[in-house]
């Protein structure tokens, strides 16, 4: 029946938007503090039914979650029916849609995307949604389940979840082929994959799993149960429920930043130790060691796609299917130079800018698309087509024979909706198994250039606009010509700017051949932004943080 306006307005009335606040879409969605995002939360239930309606019904997905951000923050981010981010133009949508500022303007807005899109709101629609552990979540999800409800759309709850098992429920939902819709089919069909990939293998070490006393806990908890003694693990950081705790001195984005081991696994880790860092949300992942001198050694996402390309193209070759299957590797400018030097003497490498909707669409243009960003956000995409010429493929000898099992074998082991810090570090562990690498021999593939990422508070991230897959500044004008003269003053120098796509910041990564110069040159780029931005030069930090 079509949507009954007057519902849906005096339901709008209980969730008015603050004056204060305008909201924007961006590469995570909405994110904020959790106290502004009530109206916003409201208003995304009834975005979500109408793409749902849109999408023949197809199920939609809603994550309400902040990923790394600190625990006062929140968010909201839709899944399209692939398991797949929001399709762009509906970006602006959902942007238009949270600022309307009375309930009357949310109507017409409401209407103007109806009669855009042409939807048919006779049409049933169905949203699949979940939760982090932030304390703010649960009122969030009353206000969306108020949304739900004005407009009539079927809302099945998963509960507190992590956002990648969150895009697996609503891809297996609308694709019966792609696994059962349940955390139990989660969890089923990846451990049964890695347990065949390991299997013949010697036993492997017990790996250590920073868990950012987030969401990740109670899957890592869930995972470790499934796979018993073929992965032992041990979890550090668990306390979901330690006012403050997520995220707080620990976890992915953490290990990333200040390069170093977080304060409460110091001791825990023994010299040559596999360890790895999950985020807030599980959906990036953070490897490191401890050398025999004891010094700390993070192995980030650039290692991580390194590992996996290589892995990959010898299966592809092993398997006699090179003529038929094209592997490539999707880069954003925040990957190490190192890391790209040695990629592109194996594969085809593409650089696009920051945010998963980029990186998982160029990856789709290759017949086995690896994508992993710095900051461990990743994981592999096989094409249609792909998928088919493993079914069809006869192999000639029983090596080949092995070695297309294994490409079979990690087409379900990997999370293909998005990345996924828990299937990819089952992922890195078959690497590793099949390589009898250590994290020192992983670590010695290829030595990354110094660099530092610093960020810093600007009144408005929108004045700093890129170009070049975000590795060159548009505006404010002037600004890029300035670090290109500072960065010729560094040996093997490189820098750019690019506002968050998070948070409220612009930030800065620099490189160099000497860590005192990638610092160095971090924070005096850091420093013009700041003046650019109109900081009060007489409270310019020393370092921005």
């Amino acid at each position: 029946m079509p949507l009954d306006f007057a519902t849906i307005a005096e339901a709008s009335d209980q969730h008015a938007k603050p004056t204060y606040y305008q909201y924007q879409y961006g590469t995570a969605g909405f994110r904020t503090l959790g106290d502004r995002l009530d109206s916003v939360l409201f208003r995304v239930g009834i975005l979500a039914a109408l793409r749902s309606m849109k999408q023949n019904s197809h199920a939609i997905g809603v994550m309400i979650t902040a990923s790394h951000n600190p625990e006062k923050d929140n968010g909201v981010k839709l899944v399209d029916p692939r398991g797949e981010m929001l399709e762009a133009s509906w970006e602006a949508h959902a942007t238009t849609l949270a600022n309307a500022r009375s309930s009357n303007e949310l109507l017409n807005v409401i209407q103007h995307i109806i009669e855009t899109v042409k939807i048919d709101t006779s049409r049933p629609a169905l949203v699949i949604y979940g939760r982090d552990t932030r304390p703010s979540g649960e009122s969030l999800v009353a206000a969306f389940r108020d949304g739900l409800r004005a407009v009539g759309a079927e809302g099945r709850d998963a509960g507190i979840t992590t956002t990648p098992i969150l895009h697996y429920l609503v891809r297996a939902t609308n694709s019966k082929d792609f696994g059962e819709p349940t955390e139990l089919g989660y969890f089923t069909k990846m451990t049964d994959a890695f347990k065949q990939l390991v299997a013949g293998r010697p036993k492997i070490a017990p790996l250590l799993v920073d868990c950012a006393n987030g969401v990740g806990t109670q899957a890592a908890e869930t995972l470790k149960e499934y796979l018993g003694d073929t992965l032992p693990l041990i979890l550090e950081n668990t306390s979901t429920t330690t006012p403050g705790a997520l995220n707080r001195a620990c976890g992915a984005d953490y290990v990333k930043t200040t390069q170093q081991l977080p304060p409460s696994l110091e001791g825990k880790v023994a010299p040559g130790q596999r360890g790895c860092s999950l985020d807030g949300d599980a959906d990036r992942l953070m490897y490191f060691y401890v050398s025999e001198k004891r010094q700390f050694r993070m192995l980030d996402g650039d290692k991580i796609a390194t590992l996996v390309a290589a892995f990959i193209v010898d299966l592809v070759k092993l398997s006699g299917l090179q003529s038929k299957i094209r592997v490539g590797i999707v880069q954003t400018a925040y990957a190490n130079g190192a890391s790209t030097k040695y990629l592109t003497q194996r594969l085809p490498v593409k650089c696009v800018p920051t945010g998963v909707k980029h990186l998982h669409h160029a990856a789709e243009s290759f017949d086995i698309g690896v994508y992993f960003e710095a900051n461990g956000h990743g994981t592999v995409l096989f094409s249609r087509n792909t998928l088919e010429t493993l079914e069809r493929h006869e192999p000639n000898t029983p090596a080949q024979q092995t070695a297309l099992n294994h490409i079979i074998n990690l087409t379900k082991l990997i999370n293909q909706t998005v990345g996924d810090a828990l299937s990819d570090m089952l992922l890195v562990e078959v690497v590793l198994a099949h390589k009898s690498y250590s994290g020192v021999e992983w670590d010695s593939l290829y030595t990354d250039l110094p660099n530092r990422l610093v960020k810093v508070v600007v009144n408005d991230r929108n004045n700093f606009v890129t170009t070049d897959a975000e590795r060159r500044l548009v505006n404010p004008a002037g600004l890029q010509q300035r670090i290109d003269e500072l960065v010729l003053k560094y040996d093997g120098g490189r820098a750019f700017v690019r506002p968050s796509g998070t948070e409220d910041v612009v930030r800065v990564y620099a490189e160099a051949n000497a860590r005192i110069g990638a610092d160095e040159l971090a924070y005096r780029v850091a420093g013009m932004v700041y003046d650019e931005a109109g900081g009060d030069s007489t409270k310019r930090p020393k370092e921005f943080i």
